[in-house]
């Protein structure tokens, strides 16, 4: 399957999802909230890519319920400037929006996709994309931005492939084609931890839709309904779900620990293959160092 981003094309080879690094610009995060910097924001995303991110998605609003949108000029602000230096260090960026303007501004920066959270809310967000070639992740949610509920639906999977197709359709209607897109269930989203499990778990039904489909397991409630844990403290039951969305198909998984999530798909897929290399072991690995 390739997906393409901008001038580039991307193949993305069954059973061997890419990593998304998470790096917020939002002081309100719910899994790392707090200020920061745009030095330090650049040196947590050249860390992410390092650790074996070959997309770095930059948010620049949280996705809390309990706090108000953020103007669109501020959210402008947070996302604009870190695009521009991470896309002039060659890493490819994703911009977490739901809005045009700042779809515009993202690509305008050098972003080479928008991670729509919102299910298309504002199709301006399509014609950006179209616009500038860059990829489009749609999401799949019943409630809009900003807003708290749970439908109650007869089949969640069936109802995430509903929309997904749709809203696809949408896309389409507004220039996108189809190598631009990429399809979230969106785990966690309008969904208590009991549906977004089973999403996860019934994930190869969604392979009919035909598109790449990204996953953000990362710290998400399920996670922390199941382990009774804090988000920060979530890795061990994120990676369980990083490998269950693997398993079930995932071309993309937006997570904030690259390197646990990249070592855990390393070993994973090695183990799977019956005859697949494995390297020796440095000598200097053998032991802690003294």
């Amino acid at each position: 399957m390739i997906l393409r981003l901008r001038e580039r094309r991307l193949e993305l080879p069954p059973g061997r999802p890419l990593l998304m690094g998470i790096v917020n610009a939002s002081p309100d995060s719910f899994s790392d909230p707090g200020e920061r910097a745009l030095g330090d924001l650049v040196e947590l995303a050249r860390s992410r890519a390092r650790d074996g991110a070959e997309l770095i998605d930059v948010g620049g609003e949280s996705g809390r319920t309990d706090r108000e949108p953020v103007p669109v000029e501020e959210e402008i602000a947070r996302v604009a400037p870190l695009t521009e230096r991470l896309a002039a260090e060659g890493l490819a960026v994703s911009v977490d929006t739901w809005r045009a303007p700042v779809a515009h501004a993202a690509l305008a920066a050098g972003a080479v996709m928008i991670n729509d959270v919102s299910g298309l809310s504002d199709p301006g967000v399509a014609d950006a994309c179209a616009e500038a070639g860059a990829a489009l992740v749609l999401t799949h949610t019943r409630v809009p931005p900003k807003q708290k509920g749970f439908p109650d639906y007869d089949d969640v999977v069936a109802d995430v492939a509903a929309l997904l197709r749709d809203r696809a359709g949408e896309a389409r209607a507004h220039g996108v084609d189809d190598e631009q897109l990429v399809l979230a269930p969106g785990i966690a989203l309008a969904k208590p931890p009991a549906e977004s499990v089973e999403v996860i778990r019934r994930l190869p039904e969604l392979a009919a839709l035909g598109r790449p489909l990204l996953l953000a397991v990362s710290r998400k409630d399920f996670v922390g309904a199941l382990t009774e844990r804090p988000p920060a403290a979530r890795l061990a039951g994120t990676l369980a779900a990083v490998g269950a969305a693997a398993d079930g198909g995932a071309a993309i998984l937006r997570v904030h620990d690259v390197a646990e999530a990249a070592d855990f798909l390393r070993v994973q897929a090695a183990l799977r293959e019956r005859d697949g290399a494995v390297p020796h072991l440095a000598e200097e690995l053998r032991r802690e160092p003294a």
